[in-house]
């Protein structure tokens, strides 16, 4: 590799999923085999079932699909592992920073397939199904969100629970408020304003209990210092050391994601090799528009299948090839 690139390996969160999701890598890679079966067998479930053939709705469940989505980014991770590929930087949208956290060998991945099945179970129980929910506000200047904000202010909580990229931001909240949010959204200049179709309101304060139940679970599993630039969500900014990384966890599930702000750090410290592993390509999209938002030259990859396994291999073989 040349010297002058810095690669990132990033992660999805919930949203991403979809039945079937790492199923070749089960049957094509011993070490992804490994994951799925560890998996099933720390959570005494047949996880691998509902990843590759259970029902959507079976997926959709959020304490379901958070260990399968966390499973099969560390499984399609570890069949890159195997062919020698690595990064400088690494992180996560939401679920996907526990995926960050494992790579880089701050928590054990038995402990954070536990810990992500009961932060989703924690996230649906704190409000009652049908109350909550999420909307995608695509096209929208930034100065316009207060003004989509004071809208809702007698309909319950809205608040932004991601800032994705310069084209689009999150809302979460109270169905209510959502709805008024995305007509003024519309009124204000959005090119569209789509609710999503999740079950609860993530990121937003009506979580707060969510993230108290997880403080306690997390107070049972050990943390190491992290091998990688792991950056944070809640700050857009690098974890330092250990004793940030459970604090950052609790906030995390009531507070806005910057994933935005984090690609942008990330850019601006060198990094020019943006890796998306796990399903979907959503972050791709995202890094896409960042750097073209700042002007910056950035490479994406996305490893979502074998086809891509192979081409984002090959990449880095001609690369390093080269290179020397």
């Amino acid at each position: 590799m040349s010297r002058r690139d810095k690669i990132a390996f990033i992660f999805p969160g919930q949203g991403s999923q979809y039945v079937g999701m790492g199923k070749d890598f089960y049957d094509n890679f011993r070490v992804s085999k490994k994951v799925f079966d560890e998996a099933s067998e720390v959570l005494e479930m047949d996880l691998k079932s509902i990843c590759f053939g259970g029902s959507k709705e079976e997926l959709l469940k959020t304490e379901n699909t958070q260990p399968a989505i966390l499973a099969t980014c560390i499984a399609i991770l570890r069949a890159l592992e195997s062919e020698g590929l690595d990064c400088d930087y690494t992180a996560g949208l939401s679920l996907g920073e526990y995926t960050s956290l494992v790579m880089s060998q701050s928590l054990s991945f038995c402990d954070a397939v536990r810990l992500v099945r009961k932060r989703g179970k924690f996230m649906q129980e704190a409000v009652p199904l049908g109350v909550g929910g999420m909307a995608a506000i695509i096209g929208l200047q930034r100065e316009k969100i207060p003004l989509v904000l004071e809208a809702t202010k007698n309909y319950g909580v809205v608040e932004v629970a991601n800032y994705n990229s310069p084209e689009q931001i999150v809302l979460s909240g109270e169905l209510k408020g959502l709805k008024i949010a995305c007509e003024e959204a519309i009124k204000q200049g959005a090119r569209k304003a789509i609710q999503l179709p999740v079950s609860a309101p993530f990121h937003s304060s009506l979580l707060v209990s969510a993230g108290e139940k997880l403080k306690q679970e997390l107070s049972k599993v050990e943390v190491m210092e992290s091998k990688k630039k792991l950056i944070s969500n809640v700050d857009g900014k690098p974890i330092l050391t250990k004793e940030e990384i459970k604090p950052k966890l609790v906030d995390q599930v009531s507070s806005s994601v910057l994933w935005q702000q984090s690609v942008e750090y990330m850019i601006n410290d060198g990094v020019n090799i943006f890796v998306e592993i796990g399903p979907g390509k959503s972050l791709t999209g995202f890094v896409k528009r960042i750097g073209k938002a700042m002007g910056k030259e950035v490479t994406t990859l996305n490893v979502s299948d074998i086809n891509s396994f192979k081409e984002t291999v090959e990449y880095f073989k001609l690369k390093k090839s080269g290179d020397e």
